[in-house]
């Protein structure tokens, strides 16, 4: 089984990103689980806008989407910017809107069998705002969203510290991230097993 993570911070490489970091503690225990993980720092892409799987030129938007086909669990990690997602995260869902179009060869949409969660960090609040957002976005697609399938860091309203400075709230923040793994696993596994139907 396969995981894939899409890190949406608006930090480029190799500049350290407190989004990455949290997520690779799921990452961590998705690895235990026996779940190979790849990672994706979309900003480092050159990413066009709009809704389509291919934009041409130099768009490489479709090798992110050959990875979002070859994994069958997605995490969508996300800093909170102005109690919202970044720019970059919205950049991604749109591109992936193009997904509720295509189907599979028993006529299905391609993320279905697939679940997905997510990841937030940010010195703000507003990390069940960016949760709502982002999962909601992606069971639009067809993803199957297990319940608690997200974690976040943060430690309240106003400026502060960055979970990379800071070691408060990083063991609740991980605790979550376990469960999270371990749901996105097991529902993952429960659909290889009985996938879903086609509708009609």
């Amino acid at each position: 089984m396969k995981a894939l993570v899409i890190n949406c911070t608006l930090k480029k490489s190799p500049e350290p990103s407190n989004t990455e970091e949290l997520a690779s503690q799921v990452a961590a225990r998705l690895t235990k689980l026996g779940v190979r993980t790849e990672f994706v720092r979309a900003v480092d892409l050159d990413i066009a806008p709009g809704v389509v799987t291919d934009a041409g030129d130099d768009d490489e938007w479709p090798r992110v989407h050959e990875q979002l086909l070859d994994a069958e669990i997605l995490i969508v990690a996300s800093p909170t910017w102005l109690g919202r997602p970044s720019s970059v995260a919205q950049r991604v869902l749109e591109r992936m809107d193009a997904m509720m179009s295509e189907t599979d060869d028993e006529d299905r949409p391609v993320a279905y069998d697939r679940v997905a969660g997510v990841v937030v960090t940010g010195n703000e609040d507003g990390a069940h705002h960016v949760i709502s957002e982002i999962s909601g976005a992606l069971a639009d697609i067809g993803y199957t969203i297990p319940g608690q399938a997200w974690t976040y860091w943060h430690l309240g309203p106003g400026p502060g510290p960055d979970y990379l400075d800071d070691e408060r709230g990083r063991d609740w923040a991980h605790s979550t991230g376990r469960t999270m793994a371990d749901n996105l696993c097991r529902v993952a596994r429960a659909l290889a097993q009985r996938p879903l139907k086609p509708s009609g």
